[in-house]
């Protein structure tokens, strides 16, 4: 088979190279890729907003299967295009990828099919939702309503930190139109953790839950980013907390999506809060997370194709056995004014003596070369990902490979999988 991986950062790469391992992959082949991707799977240039030239690329690739990466294309639509051009494609339609690319539209299909959630409330104009704010007098969460690259969540303690969020959100516009409209909702208390679903419409495989550490600081502190590391698996999450999340989430969202004529074919990623009455839904994507995947993947020891294959094609077997390996961790390396801002072109070294150590891949999220040499080319740069007998064993090789790595302005948490059992 040939593999079409579509993206640029850490999750396309771990999902490249593990695709790239099974042997029913002839070649495994990424668009645009980055450095790191380039290393280990052959790349070409893509422009990922141009879902016309995306399945040009991958009609005279002669993909078997399209893997999309990101969220974007997909609320744009390209499943929907690799469909209709009979190119098997693992990824939602469109119509589907609205349960990440709207929140409001996720928030009341939850509120139809009796999916627990955080109560809401959804505004068009930023008078309303800041009167709104000032008579709760609570701690709030302000959403903005459409893709925000991670980075449109706002956890406030206070009301101040809800009406910035509302201010840089609507009047400043600081996410484009995805702030036009913003959800509102109330601050859950609990553990977060993540899951993820691979479906094929109708059935569906579990991974193993994994936690994701959203914000800059440690201790939880800072701005919300794409992700600053993860762990896998999280303390606490256990059999019966699966069988809940399965039982009142997945099933209900699967069933609801195609009682609505949107059967969900692709990854449903569950943002959890864990709270005292049970596992409550923070949000959704209908994309693997990032960087959840890498650690996943890093764990995972079975052929991660047929799985994919097998949802792409509407025949996955909902009995499949995945064999994991016992704990895996993943911090990420960022640029200097991550999130708000990244400075590219910093040269990166050491990256041969952390791949070094045993147990230790170094997935890349934003690096190029230029002249010979390999630098930063985002705000997230690297998730530097190990594996262990426990997670305080993966941690441990993880922060031991990022002593190992330098360039100019570099930081990273100091605590990933603190608090989740490592």
């Amino acid at each position: 088979m040939r593999v079409l991986v579509l993206g640029s950062g850490g999750r396309e790469h771990a999902l490249a190279w593990k695709l790239a391992q099974s042997p029913l992959a002839r070649e495994v082949i990424c668009a645009p890729g980055n450095a790191g991707i380039a290393a280990d799977v052959r790349t070409q240039p893509l422009d990922l907003g141009d879902l016309t030239a995306a399945v040009a690329l991958a009609r005279s690739e002669r993909a078997d299967l399209v893997v999309v990466g990101p969220e974007a294309p997909l609320a744009a639509g390209l499943a929907d295009r690799l469909g209709d051009a009979g190119i098997p494609v693992f990824g939602p339609s469109g119509a589907a990828a609205q349960l990440e690319s709207s929140k409001a539209f996720a928030k009341e299909f939850m509120q139809r099919h009796g999916v627990p959630t955080a109560e809401h409330r959804v505004f068009e104009d930023a008078e309303s939702a800041e009167r709104y704010i000032r008579e709760c007098q609570r701690p709030l969460v302000v959403k903005a309503d459409g893709l925000a690259a991670g980075k449109g969540v706002t956890v406030a303690s206070t009301p101040e930190q809800a009406l910035a969020a509302v201010r840089e959100a609507m009047r400043d516009r600081r996410f484009g139109a995805s702030g036009a409209r913003v959800v509102i909702e109330e601050r859950l208390k609990g553990e977060e953790a993540s899951f993820h679903a691979v479906c094929d419409g109708e059935h569906f495989v579990c991974l193993p839950a994994a936690r994701d550490f959203k914000r800059a600081l440690d201790g939880d502190l800072g701005e919300n980013t794409g992700g600053m590391g993860a762990c896998t698996p999280p303390a606490g999450f256990g059999p019966e907390v699966e069988r809940a999340v399965v039982e009142r989430i997945v099933r209900p969202v699967l069933d609801g999506m195609r009682a609505e004529g949107h059967p969900f074919q692709g990854v449903l990623y569950v943002g959890l809060m864990l709270c005292a009455d049970g596992p409550q839904v923070i949000e959704f994507n209908v994309r693997f997370g990032d960087p959840e995947t890498q650690p996943l993947l890093f764990r995972l020891e079975s052929d991660l194709l047929p799985l994919l294959l097998g949802a792409a094609q509407g025949r996955l077997d909902p009995q499949a056995a995945l064999r994991f390996a016992d704990a895996a961790l993943c911090v990420v390396l960022a640029s200097e004014g991550y999130p708000r801002s990244a400075k590219s072109d910093v040269p990166i070294d050491g990256l041969d003596a952390a791949g070094a150590l045993a147990d230790v891949k170094v997935f890349h999220s934003g690096t190029r070369a230029r002249d010979g040499r390999l630098v930063t080319a985002g705000g997230r740069v690297l998730g530097v990902t190990a594996r262990g007998a426990a997670l305080s064993e993966a941690r441990a090789r993880a922060y031991q490979a990022c002593e190992r790595i330098r360039f100019a302005g570099m930081h990273y948490r100091r605590d990933i999988g603190v608090g989740a059992g490592a």
